[in-house]
């Protein structure tokens, strides 16, 4: 069938975790620019450095929702052109810019050990995916949203799971479908971002000096309210629930995999832990991690570049042509979908030595341009890198410094749904880490400046 096209070997190859070599396969057979019929779109698949070059770096091309996720999110980034467009990325980028992430460490410090204080000490056993979900929400409620209730965190990881596993999906709302519970779940959202952002708007209406620090939908807000007339409420609350659902699931899943990654290998585990253990050396146990302190990460973040190396969050992403272009000697015609095969290049042995080895210190040197691609590239690189960077170092820091861990299923797979998913979530067995008096995590005790 035309429409469906190659959509469901597709889904079969992501849900059965073999998504790199469905791609390798029909690169090997069509080369590295072939045509497809992909969630009901024409689409061109183009793989490869200098595919990846030309559409990162290309104006003619603009990033795209799948149908679902238009549905699901609404009006986010994704589906924005021209001013619109660059209005809120621009908006983002001010948001999530490096000067504005140092602001928030203190804040991430305090989820992560609260956070680990509540859930994992005192326990022999735990399923890692679901546990760094909750971290993640609750560190993205805080930051991004502004709220402290465990309640609504709860109820928000929840339904962003449910949303998360509807993105993958055809957009037909039959009950008891993957998209119908994703929709289902996507309204509760937005009526609690909605209520939200009401409350925010009447608290900074009453504020003479009110600071766009605090969360994001503080900054939206302060931003229309000084000359960006054209945002609407519900843009706001949309280009919200874009930022949660693409900061959520990348950042959890990174960690699990690290996760997983340093039980399997001790003697990077080793170095990890060494490196974290300095850095805590020269601090009080109250005090909070610095912006400094997580710059000193070096080698742990390498082991985090190596993660999403093999186990990218993103395998590709839609585009969809403004105007006719050409690639190659390929006309491309406009309003044609094109997929980015972005990683597809990560276990190249062109461009990675041995690329199934796991191994963090290929990134003492830099990678090829346009072949290591976790976060995109260009001008077109994910304005939320720093912020996963300080998040997940700042949860690596205090996991490897206070626990160890074995892993106690024979096997862990795992599968795209669409981000990457353990399929049994990670089971681990938990045991505290022996450590000096002089090294032990103190989790409660953090003020937030």
């Amino acid at each position: 069938m035309p429409v469906i096209g190659s959509t469901f070997s597709l889904l079969r190859a992501c849900r059965s975790n073999t998504d790199d070599q469905w791609f390798r396969d029909r690169i090997k057979k069509y080369g590295p620019v072939s045509t497809m019929s992909l969630f009901g779109s024409p689409t061109v698949l183009l793989a490869g450095p200098a595919a990846n070059h030309f559409i990162f770096g290309n104006d003619g091309l603009i990033l795209t929702q799948t149908g679902a996720l238009r549905a699901l999110v609404g009006r986010s980034v994704l589906a924005l052109t021209g001013s619109e467009l660059k209005l809120v990325r621009s908006a983002l980028q001010g948001y999530l810019k490096p000067e504005m992430v140092r602001r928030y460490v203190c804040k991430i410090d305090h989820e992560v050990r609260s956070h680990i204080e509540l859930n994992w000490v005192g326990r022999d056993s735990i399923t890692v995916l679901p546990m760094v979900r909750r971290l993640s929400l609750a560190i993205i409620c805080s930051v991004v949203l502004g709220q402290e209730s465990a309640t609504i965190k709860e109820g928000l990881c929840t339904d962003f799971v449910t949303l998360g596993k509807a993105i993958l999906s055809f957009p037909v709302n039959i009950p008891f479908t993957r998209f119908n519970k994703g929709m289902a779940a996507s309204a509760k959202i937005r009526k609690a971002i909605t209520n939200i952002a009401h409350k925010r708007e009447e608290s900074l209406l009453q504020e003479a000096n009110a600071t766009s620090d605090n969360d994001f939908i503080s900054y939206m807000l302060i931003l229309r309210s000084q000359g960006a007339h054209s945002l609407t409420l519900e843009d706001i609350v949309d280009n919200t629930m874009g930022l949660i659902v693409g900061a959520h699931e990348t950042t959890s899943a990174l960690i699990t995999f690290m996760i997983r990654y340093l039980y399997n290998e001790p003697d990077i585990l080793d170095k990890v832990t060494r490196e974290q253990d300095e850095i805590a050396q020269n601090k009080n146990p109250k005090d909070a991690l610095t912006w400094d302190d997580v710059a000193k990460m070096k080698y742990t973040w390498k082991v985090a570049m190596e993660t999403l190396r093999t186990i990218p969050p993103v395998f590709g992403s839609f585009r969809t042509t403004t105007k006719d272009i050409e690639y190659q000697g390929y006309h491309i015609p406009k309003g044609w979908k094109v997929f980015a095969a972005q990683s597809v290049t990560h276990m190249d042995s062109q461009f990675f030595h041995e690329p199934n080895k796991f191994n963090p210190s290929r990134f003492e040197k830099s990678a090829p341009p346009y072949c290591y691609m976790p976060f995109g590239g260009g001008p077109r690189m994910c304005p939320g890198n720093v912020f996963a960077r300080v998040e997940t170092m700042v949860a690596m820091h205090y996991l490897v410094r206070q626990f160890r861990w074995e892993i106690t299923c024979e096997k862990e797979t795992y599968k795209r749904d669409p981000k990457p998913t353990p399929i049994l979530g990670l089971p681990i067995k938990l045991k505290l880490r022996p450590l000096a008096k002089n090294l032990q995590v103190t989790t409660m005790d953090t003020e937030i400046g």
